[in-house]
């Protein structure tokens, strides 16, 4: 069984470009979320020739599975599913994030950028997966804010907060 330990943060501006990799369209459904678990299909697309888009049809897809171990930790469990699989359950999902994700090269852990796009466009996070929970980073932190979680970006936009709501959560700008 597999631990993840994540924290996560806002990001602004473009300095993190100067370490990321190219990075990888996804698209995230959620087959079942809510209580700190979640039923997430994940798909990752290739890239087409037209700038900024992706391809609809499935380069990779995977089925995960979590759940709340306590803290911030959760178990996670992850298979990869075939394509023709990841094309019929992403029907099934209710709420959708499409983002494009980078890997970063930074220490302190292993460090990825969500560029949120659709109705979650603007909103970049930063996450670091971490080996211990009490791993020390200094950074405007918002791990644990369940309002942010991906799933609960699937289910209420980004673009659908008002500034009200995104200055109670510490977004910059």
């Amino acid at each position: 069984m597999a631990l993840e330990i994540e924290r996560r943060f806002f990001v602004c501006g473009d300095g993190w470009r100067a370490h990321a990799d190219g990075g990888t369209p996804l698209e995230q459904g959620y087959l079942s979320s809510g209580g700190g678990e979640a039923v997430t299909l994940r798909v990752r697309r290739r890239r087409c020739s037209v700038v900024g888009m992706a391809d609809r049809q499935p380069q990779r897809a995977w089925l995960t599975l979590k759940a709340v171990a306590g803290g911030i930790a959760r178990h996670e469990f992850e298979y990869p599913i075939p394509d023709a699989d990841a094309v019929a359950l992403l029907q099934l999902c209710p709420a959708r994030v499409e983002k494009v994700r980078y890997h970063l090269d930074l220490p302190g852990g292993d460090w990825v950028l969500d560029r949120f796009e659709g109705t979650n466009g603007g909103l970049l996070l930063a996450e670091v997966e971490l080996a211990r929970e009490d791993a020390a980073l200094d950074l405007p932190e918002v791990t644990g804010i369940g309002s942010l979680s991906n799933a609960a970006l699937a289910a209420q936009p980004w673009m659908h907060r008002s500034d009200e709501q995104r200055q109670r959560l510490g977004a910059p700008g």
